[in-house]
């Protein structure tokens, strides 16, 4: 698989949906928790969303549950907290894992195609952060504590 438009991920409400509904979109993919103590980037993600949405760049949300068990909840919970919190408009997706033998096929090509720190796949903590081009292909990965507005420059190189 070359691009994210090869990929499907469930919304937290069950249907499924292709990542091809976003060709020719800026994309950010970042895995998220709602007991973290980055959780507060949610504002930074909704606010990029919103800065940029109309210019071409879509955020797409990814609960994760494997570190610190700090995304412990339903998919109902997490979007009620989500919208009730930070109201995020962005998609989330369904609870997925990033790393181990059940990673999500998508978290799998993200990892390979932008590596961490010396070439490191696997992710390290809530809201890594994946800049994706128009034409599908990962640009760059931002670490966790890289917050959202410290992609501003990046993606509005790509719009």
């Amino acid at each position: 698989m070359s691009t994210i438009y090869d990929f499907k991920s469930k919304r937290l409400n069950g249907k499924e949906e292709a990542l091809s509904e976003y060709e020719g979109k800026v994309v950010v993919i970042v895995n998220t928790a709602s007991k973290c103590g980055l959780t507060p980037q949610y504002e930074g993600l909704e606010k990029l969303q919103q800065e940029y949405g109309d210019k071409g760049l879509q955020v797409l949300g990814y609960p994760c549950n494997q570190f610190g068990g700090q995304e412990p909840g339903t998919a109902d919970e997490i979007g009620d907290f989500c919208q009730i919190n930070y109201g995020v408009s962005f998609p989330m997706f369904e609870k997925i894992d990033v790393n181990g033998d059940d990673t999500d096929p998508l978290f799998t090509y993200l990892k390979e195609a932008a590596p961490g720190l010396m070439g490191s796949k696997s992710i390290k903590w809530n809201f890594t952060k994946f800049l994706v081009g128009k034409d599908g292909k990962v640009i760059e990965r931002y670490s966790p504590k890289s917050e959202p507005k410290s992609m501003v420059k990046d993606i509005e190189a790509l719009l």
